[in-house]
């Protein structure tokens, strides 16, 4: 019966459905996961584990011209939109677009609605998906980063770049790392002469200002 009903479908019907019942086996498995605490959501979505010390060597305190506050905050975006620092080509919002861009197009396959127009609708659909779940996940990384967590024990804890550091102190860059358990993103400086560039690994050896890291190249 079921290989009955297949046949009896045409090649675009049957493309979608290859891509949407897959993708939404998927999207169950990783909901479940999730739900188990199976799923690691800080690799799943680009973000690298890293290291943390026990100790601060001696040659990473902090230099007190650098004015460490307790303060702990996350800088607004500085574009009007708040697309700064959204992860939108992540697994999961991969696997979001096509069921939804599957399942849409099956339905709209169905409806007799033109195959352009079917893709046109169907693509934007799937990529408002994927913004929706990177909004929700920039919301959720920065209530991880709210409470009690304290800048300045990030020092000495290994991280990442996120958008590139400039050199000398010229600009700002953003930095990931796990601060007190908790996968965080930070505004962060370089007293380096040369630009730390996006993916490089660095160690963070001072906190500059109330929000601002001092990171060097590891």
């Amino acid at each position: 019966m079921i290989i009955e009903w297949w046949n009896s479908l045409n090649i675009t019907e049957q493309i979608f459905y290859c891509i949407a019942v897959p993708s939404t086996l998927v999207l169950l498995i990783q909901t479940i996961m999730m739900f188990l605490g199976l799923g690691d959501d800080g690799n799943a979505d680009g973000v690298e584990i890293t290291d943390t010390y026990d100790s601060v060597p001696e040659d990473l305190t902090p230099d007190a011209g650098d004015g460490v506050f307790g303060e702990d905050s996350v800088s607004e975006p500085d574009d009007s939109f708040g697309m700064q620092g959204l992860r939108i080509f992540t697994l999961r919002g991969i696997v979001a677009f096509l069921v939804v861009f599957g399942w849409l197009g099956v339905v709209l396959e169905g409806a007799g609605v033109a195959l352009w127009l079917n893709m046109i609708i169907s693509s934007a659909c799937g990529f408002g998906i994927m913004l929706v779940l990177a909004f929700l996940l920039r919301a959720i990384m920065r209530l991880r980063s709210d409470g009690n967590t304290d800048n300045r024990n990030a020092v000495g804890t290994s991280g990442k770049v996120y958008l590139t550091v400039p050199p000398s102190r010229s600009g700002e860059g953003k930095v990931q790392i796990m601060l007190q358990g908790s996968y965080v993103e930070r505004n962060a400086v370089t007293d380096d002469t040369s630009p730390i560039p996006t993916g490089s690994e660095i160690v963070v050896v001072g906190v500059s200002g109330q929000t601002d890291l001092v990171v060097r190249r590891k």
